[in-house]
C-alpha cells in the first residue's frame, strides 16, 4: 500500500463538534467549499459552511445555521455548470432546502413533510438529490416509504436568479419501497439518469425501481443473514454497477445489476492480508464513494481509521488490496469525492474535516 504524500496535499479543518455528514459544493469556482453537520445528542445541531481562504491556508466557517436533529445527509444542489442557485439540502425529521448568500447568510426556503395527514413525518434516514434533473429530490424514511419530490420555484430551478423567490416542493409520488425501515436511496445515471434509482433497508435487500413504472421493482440482492443494509452508492460513470455495506458490515458489496443475487465482489480492509483465516481482525465500513471521473475506482472508509481507494480493472478476478491507503487519526465516518475536482478527497472523523488530494 502507498500513503498519501503530505504538505499542501492535505487541508484540515477542526470543527467545535463532532461531524458526521458533509458534502463538497459542485459550483465549478469554489473548489473547497462543503457543507458540516454536527452529531449533538439532543435538539440543538448546528451546520456550518466551510470554505479554504486561499491566502492562509486555513478552512473557515462561513456560515453557521441551527439544524434540530443532526443530519442524516447533506447534499448541494447538482450544478457543474455553475447555473442553479446556491442550494442545499440536508434529511433529518424534516427535508429541508436551504439557499446560501453571497453574504454568508443561509436561508431555510421550505421544510417538506411526506405526511400530508399530519404534521408529524417519520424520520428521514437518508435522500438523494438527481444529477440529471436537479428538481427532483428522493428520501428514505423508517417508515417503509421512499418518496420522490418536485423541487418547484414557479420557474426551473435553474433559471432563479431573484433571492426573494422561494422555493417549495410537492410530493411526486410516494411508494412502500421495503417490508422494513428504507435506510438509503439513490438515483441512477442508467436510462438519461433521471428515472432510475435503487433503495436499501432493513430487511436486508437491495431494490431497484423505475419512476415510470412503479407498479413493479426489482430485488438485486438480499443479505443471506438478514443483516440491514444501510448505505449504497451508484456508480457515477457504469450505470450497471453500485455498492452497498451493511449495518456493522466489514466489507463493501459491489452488485451488477445485470446479475443480480450474487455480489461481483468483497472489498474489505483486511483483503490479501488473512489468506483465507476467518479469525483475521477486520472493521465496519462506515462510507463509499465512487470516482466521479472513474468507473473502476472506488473508496471506501472505516473505524480502522483508514480511507482506502481500490481498483476494480481486473473484476471478475479477486481484489486483494487498495491501491492507496490513507491512516486518519480517528475512526471515519463519511467520506465524499468532490464531483467537480475529481483529485480531492474528504473524510470526517470526530470533530475534524481532512481533504486529501489523491
Amino acid at each position: 500500500m502507498t500513503s498519501l504524500p503530505k504538505g499542501k496535499e492535505i487541508y484540515k479543518y477542526n470543527a467545535p463538534w463532532t461531524v458526521y455528514s458533509m458534502n463538497w459544493c459542485q459550483k465549478p469556482e469554489k473548489r473547497f467549499k462543503l457543507a458540516l453537520g454536527s452529531f449533538i445528542e439532543d435538539y440543538n445541531n448546528l451546520i456550518q459552511i466551510v470554505t479554504l481562504d486561499d491566502n492562509t491556508g486555513e478552512f473557515y466557517a462561513k456560515s453557521t445555521f441551527d439544524h434540530p436533529y443532526p443530519t442524516t445527509k447533506i447534499i448541494w444542489i447538482p450544478d457543474p455548470k455553475g447555473i442553479h442557485p446556491d442550494l442545499l439540502a440536508t434529511s433529518g425529521d424534516y427535508l429541508r432546502v436551504w439557499r446560501a448568500t453571497e453574504s454568508n447568510e443561509t436561508t431555510l426556503e421550505c421544510l417538506l413533510n411526506n405526511n400530508k395527514g399530519s404534521g408529524y413525518c417519520a424520520p428521514l434516514t437518508s435522500f438523494d438529490w438527481n444529477e440529471v434533473e436537479p428538481t427532483l429530490i428522493g428520501t428514505s424514511s423508517i417508515d417503509t416509504t421512499c418518496t420522490i419530490w418536485n423541487l418547484e420555484t414557479g420557474q426551473t430551478v435553474g433559471r432563479v436568479n431573484s433571492s426573494n423567490t422561494q422555493v417549495t416542493g410537492s410530493v411526486r409520488t410516494q411508494l412502500i419501497a421495503h417490508d422494513k425501515e428504507v435506510c438509503d436511496i439513490a438515483f441512477s445515471k442508467a436510462g438519461g439518469g433521471r428515472d432510475m434509482f435503487a433503495s436499501v433497508g432493513v430487511d436486508g435487500s437491495v431494490r431497484m425501481f423505475d419512476l415510470r413504472h412503479l407498479e413493479h421493482s426489482t430485488i438485486i440482492y438480499e443479505e443471506p443473514d438478514n443483516n440491514p443494509l444501510v448505505r449504497l452508492a451508484w456508480n457515477k460513470q457504469d450505470a450497471n454497477y453500485l455498492a452497498a455495506f451493511a449495518m456493522h458490515g466489514t466489507s463493501l458489496l459491489l452488485l451488477d445489476i445485470r446479475v443480480p443475487c450474487k455480489p461481483v465482489a468483497s472489498l474489505s480492509s483486511t483483503s490479501g492480508q488473512n489468506n483465507g483465516n476467518a479469525s483475521a481482525s477486520s472493521s465496519c465500513v462506515n462510507g463509499v464513494a465512487w470516482a466521479p471521473h472513474s468507473p473502476v475506482h472506488v473508496c471506501t472508509a472505516g473505524e480502522d481509521r483508514q480511507a482506502l481507494i481500490w481498483d476494480l480493472s481486473r473484476i471478475p478476478a479477486a481484489i486483494e488490496e487498495p491501491i492507496l491507503a490513507y491512516g486518519a487519526a480517528g475512526e471515519i465516518n463519511n467520506v465524499q469525492w468532490s464531483s467537480a475536482f475529481p483529485d480531492w478527497i474528504a473524510i470526517c472523523y470526530n470533530n475534524t474535516l481532512e481533504i486529501l488530494k489523491v
